[in-house]
């Protein structure tokens, strides 16, 4: 039993459960947009992802603890920088417009972690705009990347897109605001900080409701897609609607992450039915 619970903990505390939400996403825009669903495109985003988050996550640890580190933390260097290699390789496989748009999003990554503002900051610092910079970042590569990577030129769907992208990360990552209320500082002006928790989960909801119109103004949508985005929609009211500063360990890192791999499922098996 504690094997496979630390096999669990590792595939959440690696960053593998969220590049898979990020590629599901990445997934879902090439079938929303008709593109061809790159296989090199999407393991680039998962080592990518793996390599960024890891990054964010533990650089600071590891600066600190470098001759100390837990054995379970020094496995995670050991993966990322295994992700990181791999990443390499597949660089070189990519169209140079969307190494482009990659480099600057990884940009955006770097000055996330680093502090290079001044007075120790970063961006994730900066009050008020954590969760927006999450939300760009995760929209710029699940929603232009694969579109790029096709050289298809852009229409008002996949500006749409992007922008119904944006505001569905930013409503699952509430729950993990929600989450960390006890533990994030006053400065970084979080939406729960703020507004607290009741308001939180109303500028969710409104958000949601924002996510849904959108499909509906696209002007290649279709019947899956769009009861795809319903029935995403629902999961993301009901787990903001039970987010909670004692909401359970895997809540948010697990289950709430876990939409957008559910969101690719129902539209592939929506596919299979038509």
């Amino acid at each position: 039993m504690n094997v496979l619970k630390n096999i669990f903990n590792f595939y959440i505390n690696s960053s593998i459960h969220v590049a898979l939400a990020v590629v599901s996403l990445t997934a879902i825009s090439t079938l929303q947009f008709n593109v061809e669903c790159d296989f090199t495109l999407l393991s680039f985003i998962f080592l990518a992802t793996i390599t960024g988050y890891n990054f964010v996550k533990y650089a600071g640890i590891a600066k600190l603890h470098h001759l100390s580190l837990a054995k379970n933390l020094r496995l995670i260097q050991i993966f990322s920088l295994l992700a990181f290699i791999g990443l390499v390789f597949l660089v070189f496989q990519l169209n140079i417009t969307a190494l482009i748009v990659s480099a600057i999003l990884g940009i955006f990554t770097i000055l996330y972690a680093l502090p290079v503002f001044g007075n120790q900051t970063n961006l994730r610092g900066v009050s008020g705009i954590k969760i927006f910079i999450i939300a760009m970042v995760w929209s710029g590569v699940t929603v232009l990347l694969p579109v790029l990577n096709n050289y298809s030129i852009y229409n008002v769907d996949v500006i749409l897109g992007f922008i119904q992208r944006f505001f569905f990360v930013i409503v699952i990552t509430l729950p993990f605001e929600i989450r960390d209320l006890k533990f994030d500082m006053a400065r970084l002006g979080t939406i729960p900080q703020i507004y607290g928790i009741r308001k939180t989960r109303i500028i969710g909801f409104l958000m949601l409701g924002i996510f849904i119109l959108l499909e509906f103004l696209k002007v290649d949508t279709n019947i899956g897609n769009v009861i795809g985005v319903i029935l995403v929609a629902v999961m993301c009211s009901y787990c903001l609607s039970r987010s909670t500063i004692t909401q359970s360990k895997y809540f948010s890192s697990f289950w709430v992450e876990g939409i957008p791999i559910i969101w690719l499922f129902i539209l592939l098996a929506l596919c299979e039915i038509n």
